[in-house]
């Protein structure tokens, strides 16, 4: 159960019902999750719908690699919601089930995908240490451009926006779904996950 109480279609006041409507007729198709919650305040749940879209669905990033990115950060944070929604899409996107699992359990992901090695890496050095080394930066600068390495960063900054939202709130799972993650605990307390380097897979001979 939320610790908050959540708006129902019958409890929206009309700003609230916009925000709603523009949110189930957009991408997203239905109401889950942090808006939810932040739908209490219509203004910032309009405008934190829309920079989801825009870094969910428009990026310069393949599909996968934006999910890629979500599901480190949802390990990390041990967002269950989040898990929960973008390891179907990351599936769907095409990131292999081998690596999804991997993060899953926090065991290192091994690549064959030079391009979804540096997204886990960028995003595990962004979550474990504040910032990423010079030359990773610059990897994934010549990959995707400054629009690609911006909206990246953006992706893992948003998602984590999300992920502290779904966890103080403890919004419930949608469709009546169990938590798919494990989490750490320390002194009867969760932690965040500890994420590991990621292994490269050599190219068959």
């Amino acid at each position: 159960m939320s610790r908050i109480p959540l708006p129902t279609l019958e409890s929206m006041n009309p700003q609230q019902r916009a925000v709603y409507d523009n949110i189930v007729n957009g991408p997203r198709g239905r109401l889950v999750g942090p808006l939810r919650a932040v739908l209490h305040n219509p203004d910032l749940a309009e405008r934190w719908q829309r920079l989801g879209e825009i870094l969910r669905f428009d990026t310069v990033l393949p599909p996968k690699l934006n999910e890629l990115a979500i599901l480190v950060t949802a390990r990390r944070w041990n967002s269950q919601i989040e898990w929960h929604i973008h390891s179907e899409a990351a599936l769907k996107a095409g990131l292999g089930a081998e690596i999804i699992e991997s993060l899953k359990k926090s065991s290192p992901p091994v690549f064959s995908d030079e391009s979804e090695a540096l997204v886990y890496e960028y995003a595990r050095q962004l979550h474990t240490r504040g910032t990423v080394d010079a030359a990773l930066y610059q990897k994934a600068v010549q990959a995707w451009g400054p629009v690609g390495v911006v909206e990246l960063t953006a992706v893992i900054g948003y998602y984590t926006m999300v992920s502290m939202t779904l966890n103080v709130h403890e919004i419930p799972m949608p469709d009546d779904a169990p938590p798919p993650l494990d989490v750490p605990e320390a002194a009867d307390a969760p932690v965040l996950t500890t994420l590991p380097a990621a292994l490269l897979r050599e190219p068959a001979a």
